[in-house]
């Protein structure tokens, strides 16, 4: 029984989130499972942070969170679907997630992968390597 899918949403890539979405909601509807749906912005180094105006990462915060609210709902998912964000590293937010929230699955875009990736590892791969329930990755062409 899948109770709860997590999908991870990379809101520079919408498209990408959007066919892993249409997917989770496929299978949400055939278990009558809850959605999550997660954007982890990543965390600005401190030195950097420091010359910023004051409240400038509060507001980008505010500003995902408003953007991943407009995509759900974009997609249907108004009021059906939990809307979160986190900060920090992508990999290690949409785990701890997954394991804090008993994700029965997690349901994660991905592009094809490239050089780059066989040496750092996409945030998929460790997604897939890491996670302590079912992973479905949506594979995206590079283009």
């Amino acid at each position: 029984m899948i109770k709860s899918i997590l999908v991870p949403v990379d809101l520079a890539q919408n498209e990408t989130g959007a066919s892993a979405l249409a997917l989770a909601r496929d299978v949400g509807e055939k278990y009558g499972s809850k959605l999550t749906l997660l954007h982890v912005v990543e965390r600005v180094p401190a030195f950097i942070q420091a010359q910023l105006p004051a409240g400038a990462h509060a507001k980008v915060l505010e500003d995902a969170k408003a953007r991943l609210t407009a995509f759900a709902a974009e997609h249907g998912l108004s009021g059906n679907a939990e809307v979160l964000t986190r900060e920090g590293s992508p990999a290690t937010e949409i785990l701890g997630f997954a394991s804090e929230a008993r994700s029965d699955m997690i349901v994660i875009a991905s592009h094809d992968p490239g050089v780059a990736d066989y040496f750092l590892g996409s945030t998929a791969a460790r997604v897939v390597r890491h996670a302590h329930c079912s992973v479905l990755v949506v594979r995206h062409p590079r283009g």
